[in-house]
């Protein structure tokens, strides 16, 4: 067994074992999922002398290769305290060890003030109540799919113009199209992507459903599917993306029954198996500002790079050498406007979404961060991208969803040719080839980059 199924199989002793099945009614017996915040890691059975304990061989290469220690941050969670959290009668059902939590189910809400009471507790949140039912997943889905293969007269398909408005296309034709390079789509489902020919010969290095653990990410929303296929698609004159020939994770980390904070802890569990496993980039195309309780919903204020969980771990997988591109969200032409967690996380690139022509597309969320740093960082076409559809069909569609992916594949590919440099020098030559590195706004950021031209720099 390699070290990353290792890790897995370590990760899936705390991780919940789904009891939620197609259909399962919750009415009159609902659950309740709580975040419990520890105060220390005392007890753990790990140590930082034994690393590869938590971490595998590649993830611990990437830190040397960047001068970054393990630290206390990296330790799992103390087994010690989980075991006594169950002791008071909640379920673990998982963790994460950036951020020091515990996330626990129970159907009484009334052992929760025990659970608070525990020395070892700082606090605790409550952030999933159950649905009343769950339903039923397509169990036909690989039906749609058309195998139908649709030609173009460029060699990137109607991808062509996003991928050449970042320079992509010349890192491609110097050599460098992800070769080596790993990255992870933490998204909501991959429906068909296992299915569609055009996604056949994408190098998938392994997948995980953080929200029912167990469940096929292929049957799941199709969303990350498209996002996917505008990096990994690789297909001469159908459907090129902007890095064809990398190495991909499929997360799971959206719930697609409801919009709650516990999405957010799915989500730190999913960048730091990430870590473990030593991804080098990770995409995301998901942000959060309000929720189904509407007492949870974020704030102007809180767009401070601190206050949200996922913002938090965003900002910190770059202290761990990985290079986090998010979506800025898609609330421009809506009453919220800002950008949207985790968009507003230090230390990641941030993507705002133009059109064919360079423009701002109106659906673009905005910045700045409420502590006044620019975003989102950088732009790249999010109006009318081309993608691939769950039924397997060239398609194309709006969002900062599309825009993310665009970047994020030229991104690996500026690592994969610049591999002296670290994530947080990746990030910043990046923004630096903006075309509006000089004159910043809260709406282009720095403006569309260009990756060659980072290239270029780098190399001087």
């Amino acid at each position: 067994m390699n070290n990353h199924n290792v890790i897995m199989k370590k990760t899936c002793c705390i991780l919940f074992v789904s009891m939620l099945f197609a259909g399962t009614l919750f009415a009159g017996n609902p659950l309740y999922r709580y975040r419990v915040m520890l105060a220390d890691k005392q007890a753990t059975t790990y140590s930082l002398s034994k690393p590869q304990e938590f971490l595998s061989q590649k993830a611990l290469e990437r830190r040397e290769r960047q001068g970054l220690a393990v630290d206390s941050t990296d330790l799992p969670v103390s087994s010690a305290y989980l075991s006594r959290l169950e002791t008071e009668g909640v379920k673990v059902v998982g963790t994460s060890r950036w951020n020091n939590t515990a996330l626990v189910e129970t159907a009484d809400t009334a052992r929760m003030e025990r659970v608070e009471a525990l020395p070892f507790v700082t606090g605790v949140l409550k952030v999933w109540t159950s649905p009343d039912s769950i339903p039923p997943r397509d169990a036909n889905r690989k039906k749609q799919v058309n195998p139908f293969r649709q030609e173009f007269k460029d060699y990137y398909g109607p991808a062509q113009n996003q991928v050449e408005m970042i320079e992509a296309d010349k890192l491609h034709q110097a050599g460098f199209r992800g070769q080596g390079m790993t990255v992870a789509v933490i998204d909501g489902g991959f429906l068909n992507a296992d299915a569609i020919p055009l996604l056949q010969n994408v190098k998938i290095e392994g997948t995980w459903n953080f929200v029912h653990p167990g469940w096929d990410v292929y049957a799941e929303l199709d969303h990350g599917m498209s996002v996917l296929s505008c990096m990994a698609a690789n297909h001469p004159y159908t459907l090129v993306g902007t890095a064809p020939e990398a190495s991909y994770w499929l997360f799971c980390s959206e719930d697609p029954d409801c919009e709650c904070l516990a999405e957010e802890d799915y989500w730190a569990q999913a960048v730091e198996y990430a870590d473990s496993v030593g991804v080098d980039v990770v995409n995301t195309s998901l942000g959060y500002y309000a929720f189904d309780d509407r007492s949870k919903d974020y704030r102007y204020r809180d767009l401070d790079g601190r206050t949200s969980l996922m913002t938090r771990s965003a900002s910190m997988a770059a202290d761990k050498g990985m290079i986090v591109v998010c979506s800025a969200g898609n609330s421009g032409d809506k009453q919220w406007k800002k950008i949207t967690p985790p968009a507003d996380a230090d230390h990641v690139l941030t993507v705002g979404a133009v059109d064919a022509r360079g423009m701002n597309t109106t659906f673009s969320s905005v910045g700045y961060t409420a502590d006044g740093r620019v975003k989102p960082d950088v732009m790249a076409r999010g109006g009318h991208t081309a993608l691939i559809r769950p039924n397997g069909r060239v398609s194309a569609a709006n969002g900062t969803s599309f825009s993310a992916p665009v970047l994020c594949g030229g991104v690996a590919c500026l690592w994969q040719a610049c591999p002296q440099l670290t994530a947080k020098e990746i990030m910043e030559l990046v923004r630096r080839s903006g075309d509006r590195f000089e004159c910043p706004d809260n709406i282009f950021g720095y403006g569309i980059p260009s990756l060659w031209k980072a290239y270029l720099n780098a190399n001087r």
